[in-house]
């Protein structure tokens, strides 16, 4: 049986560029999905799979994401007053336990790699996860949860993946299959960061969940060490992964369930639609709503150019 997973990163220093001018003074992170913070579904998902320590990456402005994880008293202390059970339960719900949280600066913006080696002396010696908040996932066993029980059959690294156009590659990391590539579980040779349509190895395009062992820290390190300060590139951690091959053993993992990246303005509404739909206490009046709107043209005039 391979060391259990119970750290995760979260990286959450990310400026938010995407979806202005929502996120000009609010963490990207701290927009919602439904009634949510799209970080606390990612929360979430990582607490369901038995996850102990929380570890954020974060930056200056996003304060509000270690207040939402903190308690308050205030709040918890007018709801009881006013007898509003649902509501304290709801509000406590977000709550981490004492000392299982922690926020790490990321003092600069160097790319996902350099967020994840900023938390390497918290993670020490242990295997751990990476959650991208930005992507949120709908499924009938949370994602994570899926990934730890593959884990736990075939040890090493495993990333999520899923099949994606052959013209959208170069959007994404790509995972180069040792074989065919087909079944749940896809042996690794190895990966390539955002290639071209012409030199992709596969369509497995690796989405932002990842269970890896600490030796990849090893090689953030030494990608650090090499960086020149103030240069504006990233240190990606694709090639720090890749770099791993033939130390551990190498998985990719499609999964159950649907992806929304709640970067994109287009799949944010439809991540609000989809979760909407799976709440039993508001479907039935959301669902008549969208009917209604897709049924008469009521968005029609008033269409907008951004």
């Amino acid at each position: 049986m391979p060391q259990p997973v119970r750290k995760a990163v979260f990286p959450v220093a990310g400026l938010g560029t995407r979806s202005l001018p929502a996120t000009k003074s609010v963490p990207k992170e701290m927009m919602t999905v439904v009634d949510r913070p799209i970080i606390q579904y990612a929360v979430d998902e990582a607490r369901a799979a038995g996850i102990e320590l929380f570890i954020f990456i974060t930056s200056r402005g996003k304060t509000a994401i270690e207040d939402h994880f903190d308690q308050q008293f205030e709040l918890y202390h007018t709801l009881q007053q006013r007898g509003k059970d649902a509501q304290l339960a709801e509000a406590r719900g977000s709550e981490l336990p004492t000392g299982q949280f922690c926020f790490v600066r990321q003092p600069e913006p160097m790319g996902l790699g350099h967020a994840v080696w900023c938390a390497r002396h918290i993670i020490g010696d242990d295997p751990f996860a990476v959650l991208l908040p930005d992507e949120v996932f709908l499924s009938r066993t949370p994602l994570l949860k899926q990934m730890i029980e593959t884990y736990n059959e075939v040890g090493g690294n495993v990333v999520a993946v899923r099949e994606v156009e052959p013209a959208l590659t170069s959007r994404y990391g790509i995972l180069d299959p040792a074989g065919a590539g087909d079944g749940i579980v896809v042996p690794a040779r190895g990966m390539v960061e955002k290639p071209a349509p012409a030199d992709a190895p596969s369509t497995l395009s690796i989405v932002g969940r990842y269970l890896l062992q600490p030796d990849v820290l090893d090689h953030l390190d030494q990608a650090v060490k090499g960086a020149v300060a103030g240069a504006g590139g990233e240190i990606q951690l694709t090639d720090a992964m890749a770099k791993t091959l033939g130390g551990h053993p190498f998985h990719g993992m499609r999964f159950e369930g649907e992806r929304y990246d709640c970067g994109d303005r287009a799949d944010f509404v439809a991540a609000n639609l989809a979760f909407a739909l799976a709440r039993t206490d508001i479907e039935a009046p959301v669902r008549a709503a969208a009917h209604r709107m897709l049924d008469s043209g009521v968005a029609g005039p008033q269409k907008q150019a951004v």
